[in-house]
């Protein structure tokens, strides 16, 4: 049953663990969503005003990014109690449900857009790969010459990232077909139950027969060995459901002015995709980072890999279901220099984890690496 703990008066009580004083951000979240219910017309009406163009959308964004980050440490306190893999599989699948609200939202709202779900996931791919993997093992790196983590974990992700990654985002480049680059509806279909079947395969094997790939010392995790904290688990799962609400409703409130960015102000293409990458990844790099920076090699290892393979293998089906329903035409296929970064990530990445263990100068690598990608984005 609940623990409630009162200290400091009633404010402070404590429900399964979760201090109630720490939800306030919960209420903010339900505001904005009735503020923005109630006055889309006026909110929405000024966004040619640069002044009124910045509060509305940091604005969002905010809410959003804050609402993200509390689902990610509610998933981290269900991680916890529930061990590995199980609290990073639910982190990855709470963040790439909200990617997935997040996209959709921009591609049903705005003007046709048939790149912006191929710049989201290259945007995450190199946001974590690079971004995530290079600042974790620079700063995880900096106390200690060497990381370790299981060497079969990784390879089981990478074993599946790099198929995906290659049919998703660099075989319809060269397989266009009568309308170009978007796929036809037959092979909309088989990337989409190869992507789904591929990533339940794997989820057959984290959560089953092979759990102890994924934990730093190879053995299964057994719940009588060390008692897990106290507290019962549905005071963390409700709030992590209830910060997930305001945020399919908020995403598509943040669509209008990444849509006017593109639009009227001509910004890159790529530039929406980015946005949605940087909402939906700062959470899962905090996590990551500070797992490192604990000496938990392992845990970052989980997510940020975790996190590129859930976002391949399920936004992809999702996004070409939303295309197919909606009638927006997606292109997947990347070009010039994107197809080279991503294949060089691709390969960098095999090379960094293919020994279990982590050193500094890798970080700098994958650093390096997120470095020219944002300057790519620009030079297009």
């Amino acid at each position: 049953m609940a623990v409630v703990a009162m200290t400091d008066g009633p404010i402070s009580r404590t429900v399964g663990g979760t201090s109630l004083r720490r939800e306030w951000f919960l209420g903010v979240s339900i505001a904005t969503s009735l503020i923005f219910i109630a006055f889309p017309e006026p909110l929405f009406a000024r966004l040619s005003d640069p002044l009124w163009f910045t509060v509305v959308f940091g604005w969002l964004f905010a809410v959003v990014l804050g609402s993200a980050l509390s689902v990610v440490r509610h998933a981290d306190r269900l991680a916890e109690r529930l061990k590995e893999p199980y609290g990073t599989l639910i982190l990855t699948l709470a963040i790439t449900s909200i990617e997935v609200m997040a996209i959709s939202a921009v591609m049903i709202h705005g003007e046709n857009n048939p790149t912006l779900a191929r710049d989201t996931l290259f945007a995450v791919v190199m946001i974590i790969l690079n971004g995530m993997v290079g600042l974790s093992l620079l700063l995880g790196a900096w106390r200690r010459p060497e990381q370790q983590h299981n060497l079969q974990g990784a390879n089981a992700y990478l074993g599946v990232i790099v198929p995906l990654a290659t049919l998703s985002l660099v075989m319809p480049t060269f397989l266009a077909g009568p309308d170009g680059q978007h796929p036809s509806a037959p092979r909309q279909l088989i990337l989409g139950i190869v992507s789904v079947g591929l990533y339940a395969t794997f989820l057959s094997l984290q959560a089953g027969r092979h759990q102890e790939y994924f934990t730093s010392d190879g053995r299964r995790e057994h719940h009588g060995e060390q008692a897990p904290p106290h507290g019962p688990i549905w005071p963390n799962t409700v709030l992590l459901f209830a910060y997930m609400g305001p945020v399919v409703f908020l995403v598509e409130q943040l669509a209008r002015p990444i849509d006017y960015i593109i639009e009227t102000l001509h910004a890159p293409t790529a530039f929406g995709g980015v946005i949605m990458a940087v909402l939906v990844a700062t959470p899962e790099a905090i996590s990551a980072v500070r797992a490192s920076i604990a000496d938990n090699l392992q845990r970052s290892v989980n997510i940020f890999l975790g996190s590129v393979l859930s976002t391949i293998g399920l936004t992809v089906p999702a996004m070409l279901a939303v295309s197919h329903l909606y009638g927006h035409p997606v292109t997947l296929g990347l070009e010039h220099g994107d197809l080279v970064m991503l294949l060089l990530t691709l390969a960098v990445s095999i090379i960094t984890f293919a020994s279990g263990r982590t050193h500094l100068m890798q970080g700098a690598v994958h650093l390096v690496l997120f470095m020219a990608y944002v300057l790519l984005i620009f030079q297009q």
